[in-house]
């Protein structure tokens, strides 16, 4: 029966965002550690979400992997108890508990019942003060970051990738997989993972977020008995990455009937005021939909693949543009051509009014169904709190949308495109391609 409410809150508690504006509080806790709260008290249930800023980053010279393995060992027994007790309590009080970690953060999920909110965060509590990282645990979750590291070294997108973060970051921890390498995980030990538990989770680059049945003053509680024993600070944030981006092509030799195609260049700033029209730019020019120029160019018109796609990506500490596709061997010269010549052709030209219209349709449209659940939600708002957008900008991103105008995306279009800037990485045997500069 419990997990039956539960799953009816995860049901009924989708549905309250999209009738009517987010409403959010924003709060201090009475040990100073701000929040997002979005009260909803028509079903007992709570979404809790945390971000620690810097994540597998802050991975130690030579202890690549270590932040990303410390990660996955927060679940596997804490205090008193061991994996499998561990593994109990939380079944036991139908809580969802997870932890990640991408390359700019540490993040924790709690999912809970309201009658069960106390014993969840005293059970989450102990995973986050008191891991044990016992050398079994450690054994096995390390057995299973090695099988995905080796699985990636077969997965010709995976190599694609790790390949152009490697052109792209270079030296920088973004140049290479957080997973780490075969020998970098097989050396770590269990003072490493003290070592990247103090480095990534403190007190000093915090993001929390509730959505749910809970108000300010008992999430201000929660919050100081939570994270309040936390070291006040961490590591210091590695410096903003070099962009080591130049035109042409690599290619990786592998072993395949289709060559998988990773391509890109610089990007732009989360918070740089032409961010809102490139984003729509992006979207025109390899948004989602069969009407994007890209896709309509290079599988509609010539059935160079099945999908082709680009995106903004805003990191922390560097900006990227980025696309990838699939292509046969003997067509993925001829798709490289066209995807540089559609690129060149909006640098150029811009967009028509009709393609704006469109894109700001579909954007508008589809922001509301990214509300779909507390979890869901609380995610966002700590991603807003950690990009420095105002707690007034889940109502208003709309409005940003709509004010981006036809002379906005081609005054973009020519700053920020660089068709001859494009690298693409190509992993399988494409036919007339060879590694270029």
């Amino acid at each position: 029966m419990i997990r039956a409410i539960f799953a009816a809150a995860f049901a009924v508690a989708a549905a309250f965002p999209a009738q009517a504006a987010v409403q959010i509080q924003e709060l201090t806790s009475p040990g100073g550690i701000r929040a997002w709260l979005v009260e909803e008290h028509s079903l007992p249930f709570t979404a809790l979400e945390i971000r620690f800023e810097g994540g597998t980053s802050l991975d130690a010279p030579g202890k690549r992997g270590a932040t990303l393995l410390m990660t996955s060992l927060l679940e596997e027994g804490a205090g008193k108890m061991s994996s499998q007790d561990f593994a109990t309590a939380r079944e036991g009080l139908a809580a969802d508990l997870s932890f990640d970690a991408t390359d700019d953060a540490v993040t924790v999920s709690a999912q809970m019942l309201t009658e069960n909110r106390d014993q969840v965060v005293a059970l989450l509590k102990s995973a986050l003060t008191e891991p044990r990282f016992d050398q079994d645990a450690i054994d096995r979750v390390r057995a299973q970051i090695e099988s995905i590291i080796r699985q990636d070294e077969t997965d010709p997108s995976a190599i694609a990738g790790q390949s152009f973060d490697q052109l792209a970051f270079g030296d920088h921890p973004y140049g290479s997989s957080k997973y780490g390498t075969l020998d970098s995980l097989a050396a770590l030990t269990r003072d490493d993972m003290i070592a990247a538990k103090a480095a990534t989770m403190s007190r000093e680059h915090i993001s929390v977020a509730a959505v749910g049945d809970i108000d300010a003053a008992t999430l201000g509680k929660l919050i100081d008995d939570l994270l309040g024993s936390l070291p006040a600070k961490g590591a210091a944030m590695p410096p903003h990455a070099t962009l080591g981006l130049t035109g042409g092509v690599t290619v990786t030799d592998f072993d395949s009937p289709q060559s998988v195609v990773s391509f890109g260049q610089a990007g732009i700033k989360r918070d740089d005021p032409d961010f809102f029209a490139a984003y729509v730019l992006n979207h025109i020019l390899g948004g989602d939909g069969f009407s994007a120029r890209l896709m309509d160019e290079v599988r509609e018109k010539r059935g160079l693949t099945y999908g082709i796609g680009s995106y903004l990506v805003p990191m922390n500490l560097a900006e990227t543009w980025q696309g990838s596709f699939s292509s046969a061997n003997e067509k993925v010269a001829e798709a490289i051509a066209v995807t540089r010549k559609v690129w060149a052709d909006v640098a150029a030209n811009g967009v028509t009014d009709k393609e704006l219209e469109a894109a700001k349709t579909y954007l508008t449209g589809s922001f509301p169904l990214r509300f779909d659940g507390n979890g869901r939600i609380a995610g966002i708002l700590v991603g807003m709190m950690a990009e420095g957008l105002p707690a007034s900008y889940v109502n208003d991103r709309n409005g940003y949308v709509e004010a981006v105008t036809l002379e906005d995306v081609k005054r973009v279009a020519q700053r920020l495109m660089t068709p001859d800037a494009l690298r693409f990485v190509v992993v399988g045997k494409p036919v007339g391609l060879a590694t270029t500069n």
